[in-house]
Parts: structure tokens; sequence; C-alpha cells
């Protein structure tokens, strides 16, 4: 029973029957992982897979999906009260609280994110509060939270934003794609695709609430800006954009704002076919960054010095198709893509140079948009 599955096995997976709590307990013995997957129903999905994964043997095992999660895209965990929060990806947006049990997941709450189509989340520093961003909207939406709980405390404060880009299919409205607190508790910023812009919300974290609004950074126009990452130790950022499939070095300033001072394509030398930028994760040690690239089917590894500056290092093949998300795994020097479109979870062994290399079978999960661990 503690064997892992090999890849023909894991095309059951989502149908598979959750194990006894002592044989679940024996198959997360030593070395194993606790992860789960998030994904798209309409994409084959049945709601959050629980995984295990074991790094070493490179294998993994399926538990049964969660129903009560269906279309769950992304998520975060409450790092105090080990909650997850996810967002219900729909034209009637929700967020759900789930508190994990061994293999079983039970729902404390779930309310409405205040717009359509929620795709990203983000804690507040003490955790009193959940932003939203509404993709189809156009809007970040913050949810108090009971500080000893963690559960919502009444309906989200929700903040639309306001432009478009020179994309007519793309950006003809604004679409909040990214939230996130700055360190200092002062801002939450957050990303729109469709107006090219990063904006600043003031955050007052006495009473969890949002007030005015200001554009932090102007992108380049038609770049369609999707998500950022933050340097662990520098007052950098590094914006990847979805539609021109660049990363930007971005230096942060206290009053909120971002000023350019590099840009680098995430594609492969040579490559002319259609492809989207995806997902951006930076290693904790602030040494590698790392972004997807959907339709290139690619992992684009870069190199960064001592200044926080950018050198492309490597572009290796995802193990799938439309790579629309990425977790590192520090302790085990794993790198997991989440293949949107081949269903699949493929895992790179992380060299310490940063480079990556395939690392063992993948594990098979239909529509899957986000892998995150338990």
């Amino acid at each position: 029973m503690t064997e892992g599955l090999t890849r023909r096995a894991m095309l059951g997976a989502a149908g598979a029957v959750a194990l006894p709590r002592g044989a679940l307990a024996a198959a997360r013995g030593a070395g194993r992982r606790r992860l789960f997957a998030g994904g798209y129903n309409k994409e084959g999905g049945a709601g959050v897979l629980p995984l295990d994964y074991d790094p070493a043997a490179g294998t993994w095992r399926a538990h049964a999906a969660v129903a009560a999660a269906p279309d769950a895209s992304y998520g975060v965990r409450h790092p105090r009260l080990g909650l997850h929060y996810l967002v219900q990806e729909g034209s009637d947006g929700q967020v759900a609280v789930f508190r994990p049990a061994g293999d079983t997941w039970h729902r404390l709450a779930r309310l409405s994110s205040g717009g359509a189509d929620p795709c990203h989340l983000a804690l507040s520093p003490d955790g009193r509060a959940l932003a939203v961003a509404n993709y189809s909207s156009g809007s970040v939406a913050l949810i108090r939270l009971d500080r000893a709980t963690g559960r919502p405390l009444g309906a989200a404060q929700v903040v639309a934003h306001r432009g478009s880009g020179p994309n007519a299919e793309r950006q003809a409205a604004p679409h909040a794609h990214w939230v996130g607190f700055s360190p200092d508790a002062r801002w939450l910023w957050s990303v729109d695709l469709g107006a090219d812009a990063i904006f600043a919300h003031r955050y007052d974290a006495a009473t969890a609430r949002l007030g005015e609004t200001k554009l932090a950074y102007r992108a380049v126009p038609g770049s369609g800006p999707r998500h950022l990452a933050f340097h662990p130790r520098l007052p950098l950022a590094y914006l990847v954009a979805e539609l021109d499939n660049s990363v930007t070095v971005l230096r942060r300033a206290d009053d909120g704002s971002f000023t350019a001072l590099a840009r680098h394509t995430t594609l492969p030398p040579g490559f002319t076919g259609k492809s989207q930028a995806g997902a951006i994760a930076i290693d904790p040690a602030g040494r590698s960054l790392y972004a997807s690239n959907r339709g290139a089917d690619s992992i684009a590894m870069f190199a960064i010095g001592a200044d926080g500056a950018l050198t492309p290092g490597q572009t290796i093949a995802c193990g799938g198709r439309w790579p629309r998300h990425i977790a590192l795994l520090e302790r085990d020097a794993r790198l997991l893509v989440a293949n949107q479109h081949s269903g699949t979870i493929d895992a790179f062994r992380i060299a310490r140079d940063g480079r990556l290399a395939p690392a063992g079978s993948a594990a098979r999960a239909p529509g899957v948009a986000f892998v995150a661990p338990v």
C-alpha cells in the first residue's frame, strides 16, 4: 500500500477510493509530501485532488477528489490556522474555506468573491484579511477574517479597476489577475492584464479595509501583465506579462510605486509560434527565477545576480501541455509544473545552479490549474 502509482495507473486517479486512515498514514511515511491539486471541472476535474508525492522515488498516489471544491483554480493556506482558502472560478465567483483532516476536507464557509471568475488570492501579513482578484469583472475584493478562527466576517469590500489596452480581444476591459500585500502591510497591489497596469490600494491593517487606489506602474502597452514575484531581500519585484511573454525587473518604492529596470523574453530562442506566459516563481534564496510558457510549453530559468538582475540560464520542455502554475518544494529541490491541457503534474529536479532536469513520472490531474502543499 505504500508504493507510488505508475503513470498508467494514475490515469484512473480521479475516481480513486479514499484509503482507510491507517493505510493513509502508512502511505504518507518518511519522504512523502502531502500535496493537493485544484483545477477545472469542465476539463475533467472533480474537485480538489489530494496527492501524496515521493520526491526520492518520483512517484505519486492520488486520493478521492473533494467534490465540494469545484473549479478551484487557486488557493492559499493560512500559516497559523492551517485553513485553505480556495476560489471557485465562475460567473458567480465564490471563495470557500476548508480545513483538511487526513484525506478528508471539511468546508467551513463559502461566500461571494464580489465579482466574476476569481483567479488569485492573498492573505494579509497579520492574517486578518483575504484579498481576491476577480478576472472577468476587473475588480479586487477584500474579505475580513476572524483573527481566532480564520472565518470570513461579512461580505467583501469590492474595488473596481479602470482601464483597457490595445489588444481588442483580451484588453477591452480591466482583468485583475493577481493580488499581494506589501511587506509593511501598507499596500495591496493588484496586477491587471486588461489595463496593462499594477494598481496600489491603500490598506488599513487596523480596520482591514482598503482606501485610495492609485496607479503603481504602467506596463508596456499590449503586454498584458499577469503575476508578480518578489525578491526575498532586495526591494525588487519581477512582473511576468502574458501577452508579450516577458519578465520585467521592477524596483519598488515606499510609496507603493514601481520603476522598470530591465525586460527579458521568457520564450526559447528561435520560437515563432503562439504562446502566453503563465506562472512565475523565485526560490527562497533569491538565486533563481522560473517562468512558464503556455503554447511554447516550456519553463524558462533565469539566474538572479547579487543585485537582482536576471541572466537567462535555461529553457526546458514542461513535460506536458499548457503549464499554468509552478510550485517549488525547497527542501526536496523539486519544481512541480501544473500542465492544464495535458492534465498532468510534472516534476523537475533543481540543481545547485538552478537548472532543471525531469524527475520521475507525472501525476494525472485532469484540468489542473495549480498544485500546493497541504
